[in-house]
């Protein structure tokens, strides 16, 4: 499996970076870092339809919840979230926090973050369009978790 780093994608104080996109690794996976800066706006509660994501600390301090679920994710820790489980991440440490994902197989890329970036640019600094961000989620296979 060939490399492929990308240049970070930048969704509001977040950043992605891809370093296995789907082409190099035959479909098999992605992987990407994505570094979270202490109380930064975060993807909604969410599953995914068409692939599991294991994530690996990097640096920092995450709190995953995982259906209903909540587990610390420091740095060497890892865990894996199965398709259709219902699960989203924060930073509320004092520091950015940074973690390394792989996607199998490789149906998720860049194209998802690119997307989001848009929406959040478009909102000009206020609040993003929820039903475009939830319209994109869709469209790459990740299923919001509405509150009822």
């Amino acid at each position: 499996m060939t490399a492929t780093t990308t240049s970070p994608i930048q969704l509001g104080a977040i950043e992605v970076t891809f370093l296995v996109d789907a082409d190099a690794s035959a479909g098999a996976a992605t992987v990407f870092e994505t570094r979270v800066p202490p109380g930064a706006m975060v993807p909604p509660p969410h599953s995914h339809d068409g692939f599991e994501e294991t994530v690996y600390g990097l640096d920092g301090t995450f709190v995953f919840t995982i259906d209903g679920h909540t587990r610390e994710l420091a740095a060497g820790d890892a865990m894996c979230i199965r398709r259709g489980q219902v699960h989203r991440f924060e930073n509320h440490s004092g520091a950015e926090a940074t973690f390394l994902s792989v996607a199998t197989p490789g149906v998720f890329g860049p194209d998802y973050f690119h997307e989001v970036a848009g929406v959040l640019a478009a909102s000009a600094g206020g609040p993003p369009d929820i039903a475009a961000l939830l319209g994109v989620m869709q469209r790459h296979g990740l299923t919001p978790a509405l509150p009822s």
